[in-house]
């Protein structure tokens, strides 16, 4: 799938990073978000979490505007929770929390078959924060540089998640 490269080498910013778009032939470059502020989550439609959907919508529609996006990227590598084939996925985020932030196709987010972003995420960050279940978060700042990640626990309207989107907004 997509047009990212298998190599992680020589990766500056998560900028050099695409995502094949869940129902549609496009391609979610994240250079296509230079200067904004970007909240990149893994997500799955039969989880504990999934009420996250509706957090994560609620942040995008406050601050986009401001120059933030969320991007989802539904996942089934934890207890099997996105199933679904694309059409699904999306009918199910759009009808039930009313998504409308960019969703990638679904891939896997761990581990040796990981999208090249999660791998060079773990080698930027360290692997204590690589994704350990579903809504997973990793923020990156307005000039690619990741910042910041949030595990599953972390609610979109926490305190400490909030206040690094604000601070990571700040910076132009």
């Amino acid at each position: 799938m997509g047009l990212f490269t298998s190599s992680t080498q020589a990766r500056e910013s998560a900028l050099s990073f695409s995502f094949d778009a869940l129902v549609s032939e496009k391609t979610i470059r994240l250079s296509d978000h230079k200067g904004n502020v970007i909240l990149i989550v893994n997500t799955a439609s039969k989880c504990g979490f999934t009420s996250q959907y509706t957090g994560l919508e609620q942040l995008y529609q406050k601050y986009k505007e401001s120059g933030f996006v969320v991007i989802g990227v539904p996942s089934n590598d934890f207890g099997r929770q996105e199933p679904g084939i694309p059409e699904e996925i999306i009918k199910f985020c759009e009808f039930s929390y009313g998504v409308s932030f960019p969703m990638t196709a679904k891939y896997c987010v761990k581990g040796k078959d990981a999208h090249p972003f999660y791998q060079w995420a773990k080698k930027e960050l360290g692997f204590i924060t690589v994704p350990k279940w579903n809504f997973h978060k990793y923020l990156i700042d307005r000039h690619g540089k990741l910042v910041d990640y949030f595990h599953s626990t972390t609610k979109p309207d926490a305190d400490r998640l909030i206040s690094a989107v604000k601070l990571a907004l700040q910076d132009k």
